[in-house]
């Protein structure tokens, strides 16, 4: 029989970068641990950060990657959005660009990643923003 938990959470306020958040993940959805096996989905609920699933040891990766995105998306004056600021549109791009949703088996009560894998928070914002997330886990319970 399918089991199905939802939940809704914030991560703790960060301004611009990369930022591996796995621990926090698994502090706010302790129900992963109730689970042999299913699917974790999480969904951050904004439109200028993003979710993705990389390296998890050295944090030069996730600095190059924040250098690699302004690369993409650099702010500037060459956007008609500009509603909240020159950091605003690239955020958005960025957004896209790097997805907001993650699916992540659940194996034993743990997240079935690679070794070197762990869950990122990527903020687009220049100034600390605190990002909701809704986690949903579908499968089996112990």
């Amino acid at each position: 029989m399918s089991s199905w938990d939802q939940t809704t959470f914030s991560l703790a306020p960060r301004n611009k970068g990369c930022y591996l958040v796995t621990d926090e993940v698994y502090q706010k959805v302790p129900q992963i641990r109730d689970y042999e096996v299913g699917i974790l989905n999480l969904f951050l609920q904004h439109t200028s950060a993003g979710l993705t699933l990389n390296e998890n040891c050295d944090p030069d990766v996730r600095a190059d990657m924040n250098t690699a995105l302004d690369r993409i998306a650099p702010e500037g004056d060459h956007y008609i959005h500009a509603d909240e600021g020159p950091d605003d549109m690239p955020g958005h791009i960025k957004s896209s660009t790097i997805g907001v949703s993650l699916s992540i088996p659940v194996t034993n009560g743990k997240l079935n990643t690679g070794t070197w894998q762990g869950i990122w928070l990527c903020e687009f914002r220049t100034y600390k923003h605190s990002r909701r997330i809704v986690a949903t886990i579908n499968g089996k319970k112990k």
